[in-house]
């Protein structure tokens, strides 16, 4: 039976479509397995959003990708943004998420080298207008799974130790040097707005979001490559509080020159090995709300 009920709908579309894609970076094209996520919106008039055209779109763009690659992933999400408000000219807001596999290479502390997994992320949101071209805005971002080391527990440990070892040398000893906490894989989440004429490198984020973690982790380590990244982490313990603001802190540092209305979203979550529940810290701001200071500082 066909409804009769009218209501606007902000989301239809289709999600999980898998193709290879063509961007072209830094003078060369390079070739991702991207995964595609694209919406429109629906007015209440509208019964179906007709999805096919929305993997009309994509197909006829990665034909396009392999002659004319686009300049980024997020580039890529703005071309299919556009494309899909000119499918769809009863929609208003078109929509595109995209997440990329990505591989560095890393160095461990014995010299060995191995190709380490990321992903790369994208989204584009068209809006249209009354006349010309649309309003894009595109955001690009990377996932990163790193190390954690808890402070709290460090601390807690610190204490029971020295009530347990009363010898003087011991106490100074452990002031001195990181002593036992528990460790977690921490998943943290970047996506910074760009704007034309603001090009932001992904391998750049990466190696901020890296740097805000305890450490990295690494696929491929020997016994000594081990303890040092667990020195390493326990030298540098985390909140997933702390890894957040560390990462906006060094976006305002590094990419100063962005617009006041530039989004940022950070979302860092710590997978607890002691606890059945995992540990979120998240900011959802603007380049502009980040440059006000925090009073008293």
């Amino acid at each position: 039976m066909e409804s009769h009920a009218k209501f606007r709908l902000s989301r239809v579309g289709i999600t999980g479509v898998k193709k290879p894609v063509t961007v072209r970076r830094n003078g060369r094209a390079v070739t991702l397995n991207v995964t595609l996520d694209l919406f429109v919106d629906l007015p209440a008039h509208q019964r179906g959003s007709h999805l096919s055209r929305n993997a009309e779109a994509i197909n006829e763009l990665v034909e396009q990708a392999v002659h004319n690659p686009a300049e980024s992933l997020e580039g890529l999400a703005a071309r299919l943004g556009r494309d899909l408000l000119v499918r769809h000219p009863y929609a208003q807001v078109a929509e595109v998420e995209a997440g990329a596999d990505y591989f560095l290479e890393r160095t461990n502390a014995s010299g060995s080298r191995s190709l380490e997994p990321l992903k790369l992320l994208a989204r584009a949101e068209a809006l249209r207008r009354d006349a010309g071209e649309p309003e894009v805005r595109k955001m690009v971002g990377v996932k990163v799974v790193g190390m954690s080391a808890c402070p709290c527990a460090m601390e807690t440990a610190r204490d029971l130790l020295a009530k347990e070892h009363r010898d003087p040398a011991i106490h100074k000893l452990l002031e001195k040097i990181p002593t036992i906490t528990h460790n977690q894989r921490n998943t943290t989440t970047l996506l910074v707005e760009v704007s034309e004429g603001h090009a932001i490198e992904a391998d750049d984020l990466i190696a901020l979001v890296e740097s805000s973690l305890s450490a990295p982790i690494i696929g491929l380590l020997k016994r000594g490559d081990e303890g040092a990244l667990v020195v390493a982490a326990h030298k540098n313990p985390k909140f997933v509080e702390d890894v957040v603001r560390d990462i906006l802190q060094k976006l305002l540092e590094r990419y100063g020159d962005l617009p006041d209305d530039a989004h940022i979203t950070v979302r860092s979550e710590s997978e607890e090995s002691i606890h059945r529940h995992n540990a979120v810290a998240e900011r959802e701001t603007t380049m502009g709300e980040l440059r006000v200071p925090y009073p008293g500082t």
